[in-house]
């Protein structure tokens, strides 16, 4: 019997083909240089140790990972990032956002920092918003408007609560190994054990994980309604592709 000659599998139908995506690697690389920028700025007038103990500067670290690599594949014509990792960017940068303008910059909050935040001038005042408002709607137009839908799982959700979990752990035994008079010992008023004790400090972190939890089935509850993005070249793949384009 003869065998079939082997040849160039034919790319599935509906398939349309890899191209470069200049408008998506453009975009993404400015929202990455926006948190790089902002997270150098910190690190120039803070204490670097102290600067990267903050969630808001692990949040934008990942984001500069993320979309600089997602900017790269965009134009180098590569595949996507899991969704998992993109999802998670966008989730932990939108509570950045959320926290900072609903919590800590709200004067009607119990832990506002409206005084503080403020007085803020010169390049303190830059960074704050690169990394608190510029970053997080940034991150958050290119999820709506540069991304193929479906393909985040509901799953995502609770597994995306273990950055929060993480930092949550590292806050608390950075505390608790620093002298009582170090200057923010706790990053967060809400994870000042100081003030709330380990039991008011352990509600604040469980209403936070609930609202993580709640934002994130929200995210992948708009990823699967949502309509996908009218311009073909935002897209390498199908639709219900496995990664955020």
């Amino acid at each position: 019997m003869l065998t079939p000659r082997t040849a160039a599998t034919p790319a599935p139908v509906g398939t349309p083909p890899a191209r470069r995506r200049p408008w998506a690697a453009a975009f993404r690389g400015l929202i990455a240089l926006s948190a790089a920028t902002g997270l150098v700025i910190e690190c120039v007038y803070g204490n670097v140790l102290v600067v990267l103990s903050f969630f808001t500067i692990w949040s934008n670290i990942l984001v500069a990972v993320v979309l600089g690599l997602g900017a790269v594949r965009a134009w180098t014509r590569r595949p996507p990032l899991p969704a998992l990792w993109a999802g998670g960017a966008l989730l932990c940068i939108s509570v950045v956002g959320l926290v900072f303008h609903l919590v800590l910059d709200n004067e009607a909050s119990e832990f506002n920092q409206a005084a503080e935040i403020a007085r803020l001038s010169g390049g303190r005042a830059v960074a704050n918003q690169l990394l608190h408002t510029v970053t997080p709607i940034g991150t958050a137009l290119d999820f709506l408007l540069l991304t193929a839908p479906g393909a985040l799982r509901w799953r995502h959700a609770a597994q995306w609560l273990a950055a929060p979990g993480l930092y949550f752990a590292f806050a608390l035994v950075r505390g608790a190994l620093l002298s009582p008079d170090a200057p923010t010992r706790y990053t967060y008023p809400f994870l000042d054990v100081t003030v709330h004790g380990y039991g008011g400090v352990l509600v604040n972190a469980v209403v936070l994980g609930a609202a993580f939890y709640a934002l994130g089935l929200a995210i992948v509850g708009l990823d699967r309604i949502r309509p996908a993005p009218r311009r073909s070249e935002y897209r390498i793949s199908s639709e219900r592709a496995r990664g955020l384009k």
